[in-house]
């Protein structure tokens, strides 16, 4: 099972961009931003997936220990990329957050980037031989001090739901890499409340929260969304209405290409695609998970750990979301929304992926079989 883990986690990526692909085709013509062209979020979304594919099969040749050895270089620059977002004529505010670059052909997301650089300090951190374990020290205080730099400035574009996402993260590769857990607990805890602070200081967010705890409060303001796409699941029933047949994209449904892609793969294909959905992430977790457990050393697993936990928590959050399990929060469904800095940097994670896989224990059945001491190969008793 390890040894095709790897190729069920790329099947599993090649089905979700394949089925982004065809949905954005559908939804998209119909958004109010596509500039008069019906193929203009589809063009740039492919641009995009050929800048992923190449990050994909570059980062799958690197040894991933290169990414210890260079981890401050992509701390920094995320940290100066986040800082940028907030500079007059370079950052972009876009619904009340300033979250992109202008890159005047393209609008880049620092956050991105952010996001994976934390996963690449925090594995370099616990890979030192030098750490001392159960040391509060330094296994929570510096780590954390850290973090806050990147996490402090995301918080701040008004991005709080890739805040969390990179906490919960970053606690859970903590935990893994031997933090105790009467640490982690009342940090997680006291992060959460912390959270909820912010949202209810923000006015947008702490409506947007009123309208989660009583969603028949504000269906035609700031609940439409969530009300949609109920809706849409509920057009769509098992068999769906048929691909390009949906109603909610035709204005109903806003922003039906991006975060809420999800709702209209259930009203046009049913009940059936929805599930498939799951299961192909639900794979990704599970192969990613063999990688982690088989990868050749700690900062191996830790950084398979961290950007697998990446994938696989947006995705929770973002179907969680449009479900009304969870607050709205603009997060992209990976592989399949619309958003080209998170589908190249998704891709970029497949691809550090692949590069631990390969170089995992074990590599070839003569390698299971014997230890190597010396120039000679002792066969195992």
């Amino acid at each position: 099972m390890q040894r095709n883990s790897i190729y069920l986690l790329l099947l599993s990526v090649v089905a979700l961009v394949a089925l982004g692909i065809v949905m954005l085709f559908s939804t998209s013509a119909f958004a109010q931003d596509s500039h008069g062209d019906i193929y203009y979020f589809v063009k740039r979304q492919l641009l995009w997936l050929g800048i992923g594919t190449i990050a994909c099969v570059i980062t799958s040749l690197i040894d991933y220990h290169w990414w210890r050895r260079t981890w401050l270089l992509w701390f920094a620059m995320a940290v100066l990329l986040l800082i940028l977002c907030f500079v007059p004529h370079i950052g972009m505010r876009i619904n009340g957050s300033r979250r992109w670059l202008n890159l005047h052909v393209a609008a880049f997301q620092p956050s991105e980037l952010g996001k994976v650089a934390a996963v690449f300090f925090v594995a370099w951190w616990f890979s030192r031989e030098e750490i001392t374990q159960g040391s509060f020290l330094q296994t929570v205080a510096l780590p954390l001090a850290f973090l806050a730099l990147p996490m402090g400035l995301i918080a701040a574009e008004v991005d709080l739901g890739t805040t969390a996402l990179i906490g919960i993260t970053a606690l859970a590769m903590m935990f893994v890499g031997g933090t105790r857990g009467i640490y982690l607990f009342p940090i997680l805890g006291t992060g959460i409340g912390g959270l909820m602070g912010l949202i209810y200081l923000i006015p947008e967010r702490a409506a947007r929260m009123m309208t989660f705890l009583h969603p028949e409060s504000d269906k035609l303001g700031k609940g439409l969304q969530q009300w949609q796409a109920l809706i849409a699941f509920g057009s769509g029933g098992i068999e769906g209405l048929g691909l390009g047949e949906g109603r909610q994209k035709m204005l109903y449904l806003p922003y039906a290409h991006t975060d809420f892609i999800f709702p209209m793969i259930g009203e046009e294909l049913g009940l059936r695609a929805t599930w498939a959905v799951i299961l192909c992430y639900l794979l990704i977790l599970l192969c990613g998970g063999l990688i982690a457990a088989n990868a050749r050393d700690r900062f191996g697993k830790l950084v398979a750990t961290g950007l697998l936990l990446l994938i696989t928590l947006q995705a929770i959050i973002n179907i969680g979301m449009t479900i009304s399990f969870l607050p709205n929060k603009g997060m992209p469904l990976p592989f399949i929304s619309y958003g080209g800095t998170n589908l190249a940097a998704s891709l970029f994670i497949i691809g550090i992926l692949v590069n631990i896989h390969r170089r995992g224990i074990p590599l070839a059945p003569l390698e299971e079989q014997a230890v190597v001491l010396g120039n000679r190969a002792i066969p195992r008793i």
